[in-house]
């Protein structure tokens, strides 16, 4: 528990205490947002807002992360673990696709970057590499960091999908995740606040899992968790969570800088990573339900957006637009309200997340 809270209050302040340099730096190099010219007419007073800020939440993670393990090494508890290491390269080969995308909408002035085939292209590449990683690298009691196995809470046994399966299943998980983060980045700290949340939810799940580990496969124990290094995973979390918050600190409303794509890819394939690494792939669904909930918006309009045009000619909208935040902002709500009652939302889809996975512990 020591070393998550020093993993966690290291990349707290690294966050809130170097984000303001970040801005600094962006801001003399004119790395400003470009804002969609369809969209709520209110965002165009936020042109010009440094964005790329998801760098100060991937490198404050590292650094908490990196701190924990080095108070680890003087007490002599212990190196890096593997599914740590990987849940970190997910988040940052992910980033580093948003950041070229950020990128490319900075230096072409336009508010679209990479095209939708490079952008899958980019996750397709780090996914495809994450999920063959994951299936390497056995600890002592032959466990790799990810299974070939569909998890709920834990691994469901008749649901083996093989290590191909498993690679195809690890991209659609992390496409869908970081996607879905990407479309939830729309208000100013909606995405940030929200993964706050979830990884939070992380947190306290790899430490229970790190408290009931199945030490001897051939006789485990009742209830205990086949995930190889559940304390690294908690480590991650935790920094991340922290990095999260601190980012939050300048990123409310009225924004002083974004995430960008290169956040909000970042986190959702960090959430990705964390659930398929727990045996908590089905879960994430409810824990992550503001996402799903935002997504399926997007979804369903494009959806019937095509289809009524190709059945009458004239394309109509079942929301006013998507995804859903800009649907309620344009009936009126403030910015700020909808932020508010979007991160209840993200709380309850968290506590019944949690809610679930405690039942299954205690049963």
């Amino acid at each position: 528990m020591k070393t998550i809270l020093i993993a966690a209050t290291f990349s707290l302040m690294t966050s809130i205490l170097c984000t303001p340099m970040v801005i600094v730096y962006f801001r003399r190099r004119g790395f400003g947002q470009e804002i969609r010219l369809d969209g709520p007419q209110t965002h165009l007073i936020k042109r010009g807002t440094p964005t790329m800020g998801g760098v100060a939440i991937i490198g404050s993670t590292v650094v908490g992360y990196a701190a924990a393990h080095i108070v680890r090494a003087v007490r002599g508890d212990g190196g890096v673990q593997a599914s740590g290491v990987l849940a970190l390269f997910l988040m940052v080969g992910l980033g580093a696709v948003g950041f070229l995308d950020d990128l490319i909408k900075l230096r072409r002035q336009r508010s679209l970057g990479l095209r939708a085939r490079a952008k899958f292209l980019g996750q397709l590449l780090v996914a495809v590499v994450f999920g063959v990683l994951a299936l390497m690298f056995k600890n002592r009691f032959g466990l790799t960091p990810a299974s070939t196995h569909v998890s709920y809470v834990r691994d469901i046994k008749v649901l083996g999908i093989g290590a191909i399966g498993f690679v195809i299943l690890a991209y659609l998980i992390i496409s869908a995740t970081s996607n879905a983060v990407n479309l939830t980045d729309g208000l100013d700290g909606l995405a940030a606040g929200a993964a706050a949340m979830v990884f939070g939810a992380f947190t306290l799940i790899t430490f229970l899992q790190s408290r009931n580990q199945c030490l001897d496969i051939r006789n485990p124990a009742a209830g205990c968790y086949d995930v190889r290094d559940p304390l690294d995973l908690a480590i991650v979390a935790a920094s991340a969570m922290a990095a999260c918050f601190g980012f939050l600190w300048w990123n409310a409303a009225p924004a002083k800088i974004f995430m960008g794509d290169t956040g909000s890819l970042a986190l959702g394939g960090l959430m990705a990573g964390l659930a398929i690494l727990t045996r908590t792939e089905l879960l994430l669904i409810a824990l992550g339900g503001l996402y799903a909930a935002i997504t399926v918006s997007s979804i369903i309009q494009t959806g019937w957006f095509k289809f009524t045009r190709i059945r009458t000619g004239t394309g109509r909208r079942v929301f006013r637009m998507a995804p859903l935040h800009h649907h309620f902002e344009l009936g009126g709500w403030e910015q700020i309200t909808i932020i508010v009652r979007f991160w209840i939302l993200a709380g309850l889809s968290v506590a019944f997340g949690m809610g679930l996975f405690y039942a299954d512990f205690i049963g």
